[in-house]
Parts: structure tokens; C-alpha cells; sequence
């Protein structure tokens, strides 16, 4: 199977589910379930693109645009997202275990179920964002912006962060909510 890609210049690129290079491409295709596991996506416009259930497992998508795409059960495990932008996106139940996230912009993203066990997310920008139910085990969350971030029913247990969420404090090493219905247990 193979895709069509609008390169940056206009001229379109050809390539099979096994690509490994379109650095800079605007894609124009839905690539559903598509195996793009190590795949080398930086600075690729991906904008809206949907990748429902795509395998990205391992895949290079630093600086990429994923504004407002559709990951949702996408694994992106191990994938490198640094300093990309997720604005809007979609990526609820996705995997994102060990994915680096550090710089990324992830405000109003659905992440609701997402695992981001062990997971980057230095200095990320999460304003907005729903965590509601994902499992940040384990993450390291420290200088990011979880300012209106959603984290109820999220699992924060050994998650590293300098400073609490909005809505939260942290106690004796617990990460508890401000009106006491919830605690986390993380290293702060």
C-alpha cells in the first residue's frame, strides 16, 4: 500500500507504509492503522491528518505540526515528539509510554486514557489538556504547564513534577488535590 504526500514545494511524494523519510511533507492522506514505526516525520505538517490507530512506535516526529490530528489509539511509544504541536489533537487511549514530549504543545489535547507511563514531558505545555483516566506513571512532568489541565481519574503515581498542577498540592510527597477528594502519589 502506498500514500500520496504534498512535499512543502508542491510536487507530490510517493510512499509505501514502510517509509522511513518525509521530513517536511504536508500530508494530504488518511493513514489509518498505517505502520509508520520509525519513520523519520520531523518538522512534517501532519495537521489534521488522521492517524487513528497508526503505529508511530519509535518514530522521529520532532517540531512535526499534529495540530488538531486524529491519534486516538495510536501507539507512539518511544516516539520522539519534542517541540511538536499538538494543539487540539486527539489522542485518547493512545501510547505514548516512554515518548518524549519535552517542549511540546499539547494545550487542549485529548489524552483521556492515554498511557504516558514514563514519559517526557518536560517543560510541555498541557494548559487545557484532558488527562482525565491516562496513566502518567512514572512521567516527568517538571516546568510543565498543567495550568486547566483535567487529571481526575489520572494515575500520577511516581510521576516527577517541580511544581503541582492548578488544583493540586503537594503533601508529604503526595500529590493531593486542593479540596482533598483526591491524592497522587508522585516525587515531587
Amino acid at each position: 500500500m502506498s500514500y500520496t504526500i504534498k512535499k512543502t514545494d508542491g510536487s507530490d511524494l510517493y510512499v509505501s507504509e514502510a517509509a522511513t523519510d518525509v521530513r517536511g511533507a504536508v500530508v494530504e492522506a488518511v493513514w489509518k492503522k498505517a505502520d509508520l514505526s520509525e519513520a523519520d516525520l520531523g518538522w512534517a505538517n501532519l495537521g489534521g491528518a488522521d492517524l487513528c490507530g497508526a503505529d508511530l512506535c519509535e518514530a522521529n516526529l520532532y517540531g512535526a505540526n499534529l495540530c488538531e490530528a486524529n491519534l486516538r489509539e495510536a501507539n507512539l511509544s518511544g516516539a520522539n515528539l519534542r517541540g511538536a504541536n499538538l494543539y487540539g489533537a486527539n489522542l485518547g487511549e493512545a501510547n505514548l509510554r516512554w515518548a518524549k514530549l519535552g517542549e511540546a504543545n499539547l494545550r487542549e489535547a485529548d489524552l483521556s486514557g492515554a498511557n504516558l507511563g514514563g514519559a517526557n514531558l518536560r517543560w510541555a505545555y498541557l494548559g487545557g489538556a484532558n488527562l482525565g483516566g491516562a496513566d502518567l506513571g512514572g512521567a516527568n512532568l517538571g516546568g510543565a504547564d498543567l495550568g486547566g489541565a483535567d487529571l481526575r481519574g489520572a494515575d500520577l503515581g511516581g510521576a516527577k513534577c517541580a511544581f503541582a498542577p492548578e488544583g493540586w498540592t503537594v503533601k508529604d510527597g503526595v500529590l493531593v488535590s486542593v479540596d482533598g477528594s483526591d491524592e497522587r502519589k508522585a516525587d515531587a
